[in-house]
C-alpha cells in the first residue's frame, strides 16, 4: 500500500538536462518543486581522480541497471521483440545528471528548415518528395520562435563556439558565450581540405569549456583540460556542461527544491482530465509513495516519458494500422553508420589528447542546404571529424584486410595508433508509420510495469542518404591526403548490439494539431493540461545534429510555459 505524502504545487521525474532547467526556473520564481530521480546523486567530487575507461566506458557505470529495466526491440511487426539485455546500440543515463552528466557536449541548433520541415520540402519540391509512410510533420514553432532559447541555454552552460555565422546554419542574435575549443592538426587538415572543394567548414560549438566562465546565475567553471574521458564519464573539472555543476546547484541554493534519489515513478495519477500526481517506489526500501501535485513536468529521458505515459493511460496510444493516436508516433534514431577511415603514412598525429566535442564540420549537405531534386533521399547530416581522445581499451585502428590477430595486426596497430583519421557522417533519421514504441504484451520490468517495445529499421531513405554522404567524405579524405581510404557506404538492417548513438527522439512530439501530436509548443499536453512532456521525446523527427541544443531550448521555453499555465491555466498557445 503506497503512502500518501502532503501535496506540492510541481513534481519533476527525472533529474537530468530538462529537469535541471525547469527546476532552476521555477525555483527561483519562488515555486516549490519536488525532483525525483531513479537513480543515485552525484557531485563532481565523484569524478575526481576517476578516468577508469574499464568501469565507466566498457562496464557503464553511469548507466540504468538492464537487469531491472530495459527496452525491447524488433525491427518490424512480424518480428518477436526481446529484451535488450546488455549495452549497445544507445545508453540510458541513471542518476542525478542523467545523459546530462554522460554526454560529450557536442552542441548543434536544429536548422530553421527542421521545424517546418513538412511545408518547406513541398514548397520546394512537391508534396510527391515525400514517400508513402514517411510521416514528418512542422513542429509547431518556427526557429526564430525558439532561438531566444538556444541563446538562454548557450550562456548558461557556456557554449564554446565560433563567433561569426555560419551560412549554412541558423543565425545567432547573440554570439556564444566562449571562444572555440582548439584547432588540432587533424581538424585543420579537415578544414583546409573541405575549403579547398568549396565547403564552409566551422569548428563545432561545444559545451566542453575553452575558458574560465561565469554564467548569468553565478555559477563559475574551469576551462577544459582535454583529458579525452567526456563520453560516458562524468567531467572531474566541472569543464563539461553538466546539469549537475549547472542548473541544478541553482535550484538547490534557493531552498525550494527538494531533490528525492533513488526515487523511481511508475505511473502518472489522473482524474482523466487532470493529473493528480506520481506514484514511486523506493528503490533501496521498496516503500511506494503516493506524491499528489498541481502540476507533474514529464523530464525524464525520451524513452521513459513515453512509457510513463503508456504506462498511465495519459493520452491515445498511437496505432500503425490505422494513423490514429499520437503517443508512440514518429519514434526516429540517428543515421549515423556511414564513416570513412583514413591511413596516413607521411603523418603522425597526438590522438590521445582530445574532448568529446573537439571538432570540425560543414553542413552544406545538412538539412535541405543544397538541392535534393535528384536524389532519393530529403535532408541529410554533418561530416565531421571529431578528436575524442583514443583511449587504449577502445581504440584501434587498422585498414580492411588486416588480419584480426598475430603479428601483422599487432605491427598495424602501432603503425596507425596516432596516424588515423575518420570523417563520420550525423545523418537526420526520418519517421515513419511503421516505426513506434508500445508497451511489450509479454517483459515486465522489476516493478510489474510492462516494458517499452522499440519497432525501428532503417530504410532506402537512410541508404541513399549514407551512400550520398560517404561519398562526399571520400571526397575529402582524398583531398586530406590519406595513403589508404576505406569507406563504409552499406547500411544493413537496424542492429541495437553495436553502439551507434543515444540520440533517440520522437514518441511524445509536438505540434500544431492535437490529433497529430501530443504536446503543443510549450511541451503541454492535450489531453491533460497540467502535464508537460519535456524532451527529445518531442522531436518530430532527428536532425543532423545532436539533439541537446534543442531541448535545452525547449525546456527554457516549456518552463516559461509552466508559469504562464500556473498563473492563468488553460491551454498555452
Amino acid at each position: 500500500m503506497s503512502t500518501k505524502l502532503p501535496k506540492v504545487p510541481v513534481v519533476l521525474v527525472g533529474m537530468g538536462w530538462t529537469g535541471g532547467i525547469i527546476a532552476a526556473e521555477l525555483t527561483k520564481a519562488g515555486i516549490q518543486v519536488v525532483g525525483l530521480e531513479r537513480g543515485k546523486g552525484r557531485d563532481t567530487s565523484d569524478y575526481f581522480m576517476a578516468h577508469d575507461e574499464l568501469r565507466y566506458a566498457q562496464r557503464y557505470e553511469m548507466m540504468q541497471d538492464l537487469s531491472k529495466e530495459t527496452v525491447t526491440f524488433r525491427n518490424n511487426e512480424k518480428m518477436r521483440a526481446l529484451p535488450m539485455r546488455t549495452y549497445g546500440s544507445f545508453l540510458l543515463g541513471d542518476g542525478v545528471g542523467g545523459s546530462g552528466s554522460h554526454w560529450n557536449g557536442q552542441y548543434g541548433r536544429f536548422l530553421p528548415y527542421d521545424f517546418e520541415i513538412k511545408s518547406k520540402t513541398i514548397e520546394r519540391y512537391g508534396a510527391k518528395k515525400i514517400p508513402a509512410g514517411m510521416t514528418i510533420q512542422d513542429w509547431g514553432i518556427k526557429y526564430d520562435e525558439l532561438e531566444p532559447y538556444f541563446v538562454k541555454y548557450e550562456h548558461m552552460a557556456g557554449i564554446s563556439g565560433e563567433q561569426e555565422d555560419n551560412p549554412m546554419l541558423g543565425k545567432k542574435s547573440k554570439p556564444y558565450p566562449t571562444p572555440p575549443m582548439k584547432v588540432t592538426p587533424t581538424m585543420k587538415l579537415f578544414m583546409d581540405a573541405s575549403k579547398k572543394l568549396g565547403y564552409h567548414p566551422y569548428v563545432v560549438a561545444s559545451a566542453n569549456l575553452s575558458e574560465m566562465y561565469k554564467n548569468p546565475d553565478g555559477i563559475e567553471r574551469a576551462a577544459c583540460q582535454y583529458c579525452a574521458y567526456c563520453e560516458r564519464f562524468g567531467c572531474e573539472y566541472g569543464a563539461k556542461a553538466d546539469p549537475v555543476v549547472t542548473v541544478i546547484p541553482v535550484a538547490q541554493k534557493t531552498g525550494k527544491l527538494d531533490l528525492r534519489t533513488h526515487s523511481n515513478v511508475t505511473r502518472v495519477l489522473h482524474d482523466g482530465k487532470k493529473a493528480t500526481g506520481v506514484v514511486y517506489v523506493n528503490t533501496l526500501t521498496g516503500e511506494e509513495f503516493e506524491q499528489p501535485a498541481d502540476m507533474v513536468i514529464l523530464t525524464s529521458y525520451v524513452l521513459n516519458n513515453v512509457r510513463l505515459l503508456l504506462t498511465s493511460k495519459l493520452g491515445k496510444p498511437y496505432d500503425p494500422a490505422s494513423g490514429t493516436g499520437v503517443v508512440g508516433k514518429n519514434y526516429a534514431y540517428q543515421t549515423q553508420s556511414g564513416k570513412v577511415t583514413g591511413f596516413f603514412d607521411d603523418k603522425q598525429f597526438n590522438l590521445y589528447a582530445g574532448a568529446g566535442s573537439l571538432g570540425a564540420e560543414i553542413s552544406d549537405f545538412n538539412g535541405d542546404n543544397f538541392d535534393h531534386s535528384d536524389l532519393n533521399f530529403i535532408h541529410g547530416a554533418g561530416l565531421r571529424v571529431f578528436q575524442y581522445g583514443a583511449r587504449p581499451i577502445g581504440s584501434n585502428n587498422v585498414p580492411k584486410g588486416t588480419p584480426s590477430w598475430g603479428k601483422d595486426f599487432k605491427q598495424a596497430s602501432i603503425k596507425y595508433a596516432n596516424s588515423t583519421i575518420t570523417l563520420a557522417t550525423q545523418g537526420a533519421s526520418m519517421p515513419w508509420k511503421h516505426h513506434f514504441l508500445d508497451l511489450d504484451p509479454t517483459y515486465k520490468d522489476a516493478y510489474g510495469q510492462p516494458l517499452l517495445r522499440m519497432t525501428f529499421d532503417w530504410e532506402d531513405q537512410d541508404r541513399e542518404l549514407t551512400k550520398f554522404l560517404v561519398g562526399k567524405s571520400e571526397e575529402i579524405m582524398k583531398e586530406m591526403g590519406a595513403t589508404i581510404v576505406d569507406a563504409n557506404k552499406e547500411l544493413k538492417a537496424y542492429n541495437i548490439t553495436p553502439y551507434q548513438s543515444t540520440h533517440n527522439t520522437g514518441g511524445a512530439i509536438m505540434g500544431a494539431d492535437p490529433s497529430t501530436s501530443v504536446v503543443n509548443n510549450y511541451l503541454q499536453m492535450w489531453d491533460a493540461e497540467n502535464v508537460f512532456v519535456v524532451g527529445a521525446s518531442a522531436f518530430g523527427h532527428n536532425s543532423g545534429f545532436n539533439p541537446t541544443a534543442t531541448v535545452g531550448a525547449l525546456a527554457y521555453r516549456a518552463a516559461e510555459g509552466i508559469l504562464k499555465y500556473m498563473k492563468q491555466g488553460g491551454q498555452l498557445v
